[in-house]
């Protein structure tokens, strides 16, 4: 899907739930209908979400466009990002309703423009950014951590991940997930998480650790070593305890971690 059959299938979503639920027709009309393509439509949700005591939404359209402006590989990822949400999350009935509604999707674009900020070298309106994203969605993301696309993030409450962490492309993150440091050490500290990894609830990842590709993680698990590809890990501490069924776990969001038992 192009950006642009992204942009008609969000209007031809919207128009319906216009026509049928009138309640909601200033917003709709507002973020989507009235927008011109996906990137008008992404900057006034988001400005919407991030907008408070901090800075006015005026202003913070003005930086998200300017960051859309001179990073357009943020709008691909996001189309990637609404993708594999509406694809793995069998709650999502459409592409309207992640773009509007998921703080997971909302905040992920959010922490790609404090990205951005952070790679201009505007760090501290980045970690502004990251202040106000950790308020409004429940999500503490360092704009220095290395995400991929095509990520899908569910639920997002309690979701932390530190500054040195890389995560690749197509992972999926339950809520509750930490990709954190194991004490006050300086320098590279935090996890690398491989393409199609998927990360329980509250799976807790400490350290310079490396996961590999197409790796699973069960919830609740506290991993303190390296993850082997295509190996699932689960328990306190996290041992092996099996194999997925999938190269790419992210894809299926299987996360009964017991049927991949050896």
């Amino acid at each position: 899907m192009t950006i642009e059959e992204l942009t008609i299938r969000l209007k031809q979503e919207a128009e319906s739930f216009n026509q049928n639920e009138p309640f909601a027709s200033p917003m709709l009309q507002e973020q989507i209908l009235l927008k011109d393509s996906f990137k008008e439509m992404l900057t006034v949700t988001l400005a919407c979400g991030l907008a408070g005591e901090i800075i006015n939404r005026e202003k913070l359209e003005t930086l998200i466009n300017s960051c859309f402006e001179k990073f357009p590989e943020i709008l691909e990822c996001a189309k990637k990002d609404l993708v594999a949400t509406v694809l793995r999350d069998p709650a999502c009935l459409g592409y309207l309703e992640p773009l509007l509604f998921f703080k997971g999707f909302q905040g992920l674009q959010a922490y790609r423009i404090a990205h951005a900020l952070w790679e201009n070298n505007e760090r501290f309106t980045a970690k502004m950014f990251q202040s106000i994203i950790s308020r409004k969605f429940g999500m503490d993301i360092h704009p220095a951590a290395q995400i991929g696309h095509g990520l899908l993030i569910d639920h997002a409450t309690n979701i932390v991940i530190g500054e040195t962490a890389v995560i690749g492309n197509n992972v999926s993150i339950l809520h509750g997930v930490t990709l954190g440091g194991t004490g006050n050490e300086c320098g590279d500290r935090h996890p690398k998480v491989g393409d199609g990894v998927m990360l329980g609830a509250h799976a807790q990842l400490l350290g310079n650790i490396h996961i590999g590709d197409g790796a699973k993680i069960g919830a609740g698990a506290v991993v303190l070593g390296d993850v082997p590809s295509h190996t699932t890990f689960a328990g306190v501490p996290a041992v092996e305890v099996g194999h997925p069924k999938d190269e790419m776990p992210s894809f299926n969001m299987q996360q009964d971690f017991t049927q991949d038992a050896k």
